[in-house]
């Protein structure tokens, strides 16, 4: 079994969500996911299964224009960026970028690349690639807690 890379075929909206509610659970308390993917590729929509999958029940919007959105659940401090519209990576000292990371927050980063030489290292890596009628899903791993993650998934948990 690879502990380093998972794939999965999602077929539509509902089961994207689902499986952002099962990436939810399996990452405990910490975790910095990147999150790859051409636009309307389902990034964002992923990231709403996944807040669900931790118990928000409020509406999930995109951070395109904020840069961030800070969501409290239950104690865990989670936060959703989208880097699309960033112009360089240095405009991320001015929104404080260094203080998300400092806690055991789990953040989600759309578009990281945008950010590179700005963000610390992910422990996952999410592709999210148009295949036939729904998304292919890579996760490829890169840290223990992400080959965790990867391992998890793998079993079916």
């Amino acid at each position: 079994m690879n502990n380093k890379q998972f794939t999965q075929f999602i077929p539509d909206e509902k089961n994207m969500l689902a499986f952002g509610a099962q990436l939810a659970r399996l990452c405990g308390c910490a975790a910095i996911i990147f999150l790859y993917g051409n636009l309307g590729a389902g990034k964002t929509t992923l990231a709403r299964g996944f807040l669900q999958g931790l118990g928000y029940e409020g509406r999930v919007k995109s951070p395109t224009y904020t840069l961030v959105e800070p969501y409290q659940i239950h104690n865990q401090a989670v936060y959703h960026f989208d880097l699309y519209r960033l112009q360089g990576a240095a405009e991320l000292e001015f929104i404080g970028i260094q203080d998300y990371f400092a806690s055991e927050a789990i953040s989600l980063i759309e578009w990281p690349d945008h950010g590179a030489g700005m963000l610390p290292a992910a422990d996952l890596s999410c592709y999210i690639e148009p295949q036939q009628d729904g998304r292919q899903i890579i996760l490829q791993a890169h840290s223990i807690r992400g080959q965790t993650i990867v391992k998890h998934l793998a079993a079916g948990e």
